[in-house]
């Protein structure tokens, strides 16, 4: 039988013969920074969520700090259990045999290592999804994406994610301890069988697809937000604007900067089968760029607000010697004006004649 094949044995023949070889310290020194950067950033996230969902509770902006919530949420378990688990591994040594004769713990961590890792990009391709409804089609959001079908929208995406992540198991194929003994995944040393390249370019096609949704619905969100800036000859909805322009541009630039090495790593592993000449280096390097996403996700989506980019325009016109002109628009909620803007904008005569008054209930 294949060795994949037989759980109490799976990934031992890489603890034998491994070429790969990292610094205790240093690695754990990357773990515990990474796992201590990610539970800071997304708890402080949940706890602005928490503060934004009992203050705001429009139909505009629900839908919105759900999905958030599930981002931020997802994100935080899985530095939580996945930093654990590392923690655990080199205060062991990595002497899997001693505390993994069943495999069970490797399962467990191959098994967290997918779902956390395909869960966010999932996510984040929904909330842009969501994003671009509400601003092209804000008729439709504000009647049709009630919080029962956000709901529904996050239930299917983690069970989703849980049912890619138990594909192996289903299918009596146990996950892998990698050659840096380190971490659990797909099977990527010798890969032969079709199976476990199957494994391997489902998740990189997953990813790219993820990626992709985000990159075409935030292009068509940022167009939008554009036209309708160009339409307008007056200053009130300009600061709206470059703000739902800068989220859309940092999201973009920060899922792909960082999952973008860890996919194609994967992908090159699968397609070349074993003559892959990835290394063991490269592929833990592509790892700990994919974990920084999940890191920055809630600076992108939840920190990065207006009150933040308000004084870093200031500052930087201050610099620049550029007069500052009055942003008192930045008061202005996100969600809940690009659909108030988008509406005006399809209405007749819009290009004449918009005037957005500002909300000060609305104000982050």
């Amino acid at each position: 039988m294949n060795s994949s094949k037989s759980p109490g044995l799976a990934g031992f023949g890489v603890l034998k013969n491994t070429t790969c070889h990292t610094e205790k310290k240093i690695s754990v020194f990357f773990s515990i920074i990474f796992m201590t950067a990610g539970i800071l950033s997304n708890s402080l996230a949940i706890v602005i969520l928490m503060k934004a969902y009992q203050r705001f509770r429009q139909k505009s902006k629900a839908s919105f700090l759900l999905l958030a919530s599930g981002l931020v949420v997802t994100d935080l378990f899985g530095h939580l259990i996945n930093g654990a688990i590392a923690v655990f591994v080199y205060a062991s040594d990595k002497d899997w045999i001693r505390f993994n004769q069943s495999n069970i713990l490797c399962s467990v961590f191959g098994i967290c290592m997918v779902f956390f890792g395909l869960c966010p990009l999932f996510l984040g391709s929904v909330m842009a999804v969501e994003r671009c409804i509400g601003v092209t089609k804000p008729i439709f959001h504000s009647t049709k994406m009630t919080s029962r079908h956000v709901k529904m929208m996050l239930t299917m995406v983690c069970l989703f994610a849980v049912l890619v992540a138990l594909l192996p198991i289903l299918r009596f194929r146990a996950y892998q301890i990698q050659a840096s003994r380190t971490w659990c995944f797909y099977k990527t040393e010798h890969v032969e069988d079709w199976e476990d390249r199957f494994y391997l370019l489902l998740f990189s096609c997953l990813g790219f697809l993820a990626l992709a949704i985000s990159f075409l619905c935030n292009a068509i969100t940022g167009i939008t937000l554009l036209r309708v800036k160009f339409k307008s000859q007056q200053r009130q909805g300009r600061s709206h604007h470059f703000e739902m322009i800068i989220q859309l541009l940092a999201i973009m630039c920060v899922s792909c900067i960082c999952w973008s090495p860890f996919l194609v790593t994967m992908a090159r592993i699968g397609i070349n089968e074993g003559r892959s000449k990835e290394t063991c280096e490269t592929t833990l390097f592509a790892l700990r760029m994919a974990t920084w996403n999940q890191i920055l996700d809630p600076w992108v989506y939840i920190l990065l607000r207006k009150a933040v980019l308000k004084n870093l325009y200031k500052i930087t016109s201050g610099c620049c010697g550029v007069h500052v002109i009055n942003l008192h628009m930045w008061e202005l909620s996100s969600i809940k004006n690009s659909l108030k803007v988008a509406a005006i904008s399809e209405s007749p005569g819009s290009s004449k004649h918009i005037n957005l008054q500002p909300l000060s209930s609305m104000g982050q």
